[in-house]
């Protein structure tokens, strides 16, 4: 099981979000902790980048960076946020 840490960035918009896209994000939090290969997280690298995007909705994403067996959290938010990575 990987290893999750979370960054000041991914903390900070994690609490902009509303209630019901927190418990998105955390359920996906949940299974990427558990198998990251689950398939209703859609994990892909981002075109071009060292970062990954896995789904917490349809509309609510996770990004991400992976070293070796840690997982380490940038940032939470709707579909927009992958125009920074």
């Amino acid at each position: 099981m990987p290893r999750i840490v979370r960054t000041d960035s991914f903390l900070e918009q994690f609490c902009e979000l509303d209630r019901k896209a927190q418990k998105q994000v955390l359920k996906t939090l949940r299974l990427l902790g558990n198998n990251p290969k689950h398939p209703s997280l859609q994990v892909h690298r981002i075109r071009g980048t060292p970062f990954w995007e896995a789904y917490a909705s349809k509309s609510i994403r996770v990004v991400f960076q992976r070293e070796e067996e840690t997982i380490i959290l940038l940032a939470c938010g709707h579909h927009d946020i992958l125009k920074k990575y």
